[in-house]
């Protein structure tokens, strides 16, 4: 009996920040340490990266669904969700959250001084992207650059030194996130609108947001493909970019101005398959490459 409740409240925990949902960066962090250890990273430094990565992206969802309750349960996309229900107090997801930034710190402490010291400025970010919304359009972009800090500190984690080579990776990821996070904002247009929130879709409307997150995409695919020369990156990878590159075009028309019931469809699948992909023939990039 306290076995099941013990599971079943994992799973509200894990429902509440959207675990399975952790496949959309986490791909990138690794592409980024396969890149800059030029190969495999030792195994310390996955399971650092991975508790870093999982630990920051609980807490940041945690840290969001705390601040954003109130629209949360207004909102009839996300009444349901776990804090406006009742089934996780503010106190516990509170608690939850603390917990999770606390593995991020203690990640990047196992990983090298470089990134503990810029761990204060990575919980900043993920802290003030929640209330972006309340303010600015760009809060798609704040999204963005939340999730750039994945790659970003993985190749801190690998070498320990922050340089500028990984940067368009960083950027790539920025922009991807921008864009398929202002195709997910068209769900809650009227909502925006009437709550006074911004976002993409509020400001510019739905085909103009349409185009725009078109452009983020194809600047994201420009800068993926500018990794081969910098870093010397075989046919493989640029399969995977290749192949990366349809599923985006293929995602783009699942989203239709007069048709958004495939939204969902676009944004839970297609996104975890682009970075898994480009991790994956990175991966074979070095594995097959001699």
């Amino acid at each position: 009996m306290y076995v099941m409740a013990l599971v079943g409240k994992i799973a509200d925990y894990l429902r509440l920040i959207k675990f399975s949902h952790s496949v959309f960066a986490l791909p990138f962090a690794f592409t980024s340490a396969l890149i800059a250890a030029e190969g495999i990273p030792s195994m310390a430094q996955i399971f650092w990266i991975t508790l870093a990565m999982v630990g920051g992206r609980s807490g940041a969802m945690g840290m969001n669904r705390i601040i954003d309750r109130k629209y949360d349960a207004l909102n009839p996309r996300t009444k349901n969700r776990e804090l406006p229900r009742g089934v996780i107090s503010t106190w516990e997801a509170f608690t939850f959250t603390i917990i999770a930034f606390a593995f991020l710190v203690l990640a990047a402490y196992m990983l090298n001084p470089l990134c503990l010291k810029m761990s204060p400025l990575v919980l900043l970010v993920l802290f003030t992207y929640s209330y972006t919304k309340r303010f600015t359009w760009l809060c798609h972009i704040v999204l963005g650059i939340a999730l750039s800090l994945a790659p970003l500190g993985a190749w801190v984690a690998v070498r320990g030194t922050l340089d500028f080579e990984i940067f368009p990776l960083c950027f790539a990821v920025m922009f991807w996130v921008a864009g398929f996070d202002a195709l997910y904002g068209l769900q809650d247009l009227d909502f925006d609108r009437r709550e006074g929130l911004y976002s993409i879709p509020r400001v510019f409307g739905i085909n103009a947001s349409l185009w725009i997150a078109r452009i983020f995409h194809l600047i994201t695919v420009i800068l993926l493909l500018s990794l081969i020369p910098i870093f010397q990156l075989s046919v493989f990878y640029l399969i995977g970019v290749i192949i990366a590159s349809g599923l985006l075009l293929y995602e783009h028309s699942l989203v239709k101005p007069t048709d958004l019931s495939k939204l969902d469809m676009a944004f839970f699948n297609m996104n975890g398959y682009i970075s898994v992909t480009v991790f994956i023939f990175t991966l074979l990039n070095f594995m097959l490459t001699f």
